[in-house]
């Protein structure tokens, strides 16, 4: 266990140091999509051609990884395949903001990371075997921080309203320590979303 720590803590420090660099990035380029902007998670968004969707998706990321990534679009129902909107040469996958949720959230994620994804889309338990990264330069907006499958905030609450972070998805059978990074989403600092969870990861703002 104390062996599986420092991996983990090690992993954090240099994506913290990576998320430095990033936020460096974004001040210096200009922003290529135009976010949809609302607080009502019952309206619609703006049917979007596949042109923007791969531009949006592409800004998740840093251009040094987005440029040649797969480009990806949901699936229009529930258990269907993903469409590719354009086939990239490295292991990271983009997709376009999600039309469900209020946020402008885009999301690139490597190899791990994507195995994560099509598990919690099945609603099937992750069998990851390494440490997966994701990013959401844009920021992003989920309806909980504990259920990973509600699709709007719980009566009394508010969709959240996440800064351009970095994902970070613990191997299997790997946990993240509450004590260590807490569960808050609105201190600023690292959180876990999804905690005690089968889809427990750590986010890490970047600014």
């Amino acid at each position: 266990m104390r062996r599986l720590g420092t991996v983990l803590t090690s992993v954090l420090v240099i994506l913290i140091f990576a998320a430095v660099v990033v936020a460096q990035e974004m001040k210096q380029e200009t922003k290529k999509t135009t976010t949809t902007t609302t607080t009502k998670s019952t309206m619609k968004k703006p049917a979007r051609t596949n042109a923007w969707k791969i531009q949006n998706a592409m800004s998740a990321a840093p251009r040094a990884i987005a440029k040649d990534a797969t480009i990806l679009d949901w699936p229009a129902k529930e258990g269907e395949e993903m469409p590719v909107l354009r086939k990239g040469t490295n292991e990271w996958s983009c997709l376009p903001d999600m039309a469900e949720t209020p946020a402008n959230d885009p999301m690139c994620m490597d190899k791990m990371a994507m195995e994560w994804g099509m598990a919690w889309m099945g609603h099937k338990d992750p069998n990851l075997t390494a440490t997966g990264i994701g990013y959401m330069l844009q920021g992003g907006g989920s309806p909980s921080n504990t259920d990973p499958f509600a699709t709007k905030p719980a009566t009394g609450e508010h969709w959240l309203k996440e800064p351009p972070h970095i994902m970070i998805f613990p191997a299997t059978g790997s946990k993240l320590d509450p004590q260590v990074y807490g569960t808050d989403p609105n201190t600023g600092r690292p959180w876990i979303m999804f905690g005690g969870t089968p889809y427990e990861h750590l986010m890490v703002p970047v600014k």
